[in-house]
């Protein structure tokens, strides 16, 4: 049923309490990829403000650790044998996704929460809140207190 699975990660172990769903969801559906995929937020310059060169040394470093991270990840997943892909996105974390997702024919999205509630997620917002609302491609959200790797 899902083909091409997108697990949205930023880094952070709660992130990465999906990948033992995704672990599941894989076997249950024989799907063929799994996409690991972290959003780069633009720079918060102000972009007349920073020198072209200063914007491409600044994103090449993010991209650079973000491929360092995304690649450890795939290695673990690769060594269950699941196949495995990595990306990029720039952007806002919710919006990257969401236009990934359209643009690459995702069959489903994987993705934790964090677990902030009352202020803090009134603040700071949910990215798998907004995730959630706006797709319209199915959704697993796993809590920051599930399943681990």
């Amino acid at each position: 049923m899902y083909q091409k699975i997108l697990a949205p990660l930023d880094g952070s172990e709660l992130a990465e309490r999906a990948l033992g769903h995704i672990k599941i969801v894989t076997e249950g559906s024989r799907a063929s990829k799994v996409v690991l995929l972290q959003v780069i937020p633009w720079p918060a310059h102000p972009a007349h403000t920073l020198s072209d060169e200063l914007i491409r040394s600044e994103g090449g470093k993010a991209e650079a650790g973000a491929r360092d991270y995304l690649a450890r990840v795939a290695d673990s997943l690769k060594a269950d044998g699941i196949a495995v892909e990595i990306d990029i996105a720039h952007g806002g974390a919710a919006e990257g996704i969401l236009d990934y997702a359209k643009k690459n024919k995702v069959d489903l999205i994987v993705m934790s929460t964090h677990g902030r509630s009352g202020v803090s997620r009134w603040f700071f917002g949910s990215v798998a809140e907004r995730v959630l609302r706006h797709s319209v491609i199915p959704v697993l959200i796993v809590p920051s207190f599930g399943v681990g790797r």
